[in-house]
């Protein structure tokens, strides 16, 4: 039995088919942060048709196919480290459950697709998943490692998955949507580096080199002017948009999720999931 054969039975993908193999590889449990494609429909469900939602529905898959491609990319990359953690020796490029050079023509074919049909699409969205893919790949190998900038980087992020379910519907974004939503996203990733940042100084979280450039105060400050900004901004938002004036009563939601946030970040001690600090954030 050769080494590869050898250390896929030992985690446990010899049994399972090559399929699910795959789609372990792409980590659909990420997906979920692809879910802001569909703001724009939402914002826009009074002139919303099937039609709408399809193209929406377009866009949101090839976002979670390309998100996935930088995966595949990093997996590949890291395959020999990863054998060594105790967490990610289990992932089907460590294991050893799908061959390297399989894993990385599988990740090319499928990047190639998604952007052919995203420019056959549209090609302003095609634009948007190349520029999303570009950044996606300057996070993981360099940005992630600059302070500050890895904030602004996951935020932008964010921002390109709305403008990208815009693009898909045809419906423009507003200057104020956008702000919220790159407001928001930092909101988010301050929080988690400041939950890192705390599991860090305990002994409870793994190292990551960026935390040595942020301080508890830095992000304490960082995190005040970026949630007065965000409420602010929303609330212009819900009276300028062009929108139904009912849509300010929503202001509550956005204040409660705010501050329920903050609560579990300073009094409950979290701000990311049980093992995002055990796990390099490859894409955001």
């Amino acid at each position: 039995m050769s080494q590869t054969k050898a250390h896929a039975k030992l985690e446990g993908w010899e049994s399972r088919p090559v399929p699910i193999r795959y789609l372990a590889l792409m980590r659909p449990r990420q997906w979920t942060k692809n879910l802001l494609v569909f703001a724009a429909l939402i914002f826009s469900v009074r002139q919303a048709d099937m039609g709408m939602l399809g193209q929406a529905l377009s866009g949101f898959v090839l976002f979670c196919l390309v998100s996935s491609c930088v995966y595949v990319l990093n997996d590949y990359a890291d395959r020999e480290r990863d054998r060594l953690h105790p967490e990610k020796k289990h992932r089907p490029l460590a294991s050893g459950a799908i061959h390297p050079q399989t894993a990385l023509l599988f990740g090319l074919v499928l990047l190639t697709s998604c952007l052919m049909l995203a420019f056959r699409f549209q090609l302003a969205f095609g634009i948007v998943l190349s520029v999303y893919f570009g950044m996606n790949v300057l996070y993981s190998y360099r940005l992630k490692h600059v302070v500050i900038v890895d904030l602004l980087i996951v935020a932008s992020g964010f921002v390109l998955r709305a403008v990208g379910g815009g693009l898909v519907i045809g419906v423009p974004l507003t200057p104020w949507f956008l702000l919220c939503t790159m407001l928001l996203a930092l909101f988010l990733a301050i929080g988690k580096r400041r939950h890192e940042l705390a599991l860090m100084q305990n002994g409870s979280g793994s190292h990551r080199k960026v935390l040595e450039s942020y301080s508890m105060e830095m992000l304490n400050q960082m995190s005040g002017i970026v949630t007065t900004a965000t409420i602010m901004s929303y609330a212009l938002f819900t009276f300028t948009s062009g929108h139904t004036i009912q849509l300010m009563w929503t202001l509550i939601f956005v204040l409660y999720g705010v501050f329920r946030y903050l609560y579990l970040i300073h009094m409950e001690g979290k701000g990311a999931g049980r093992k995002s600090c055990c796990s390099r954030t490859s894409t955001f």
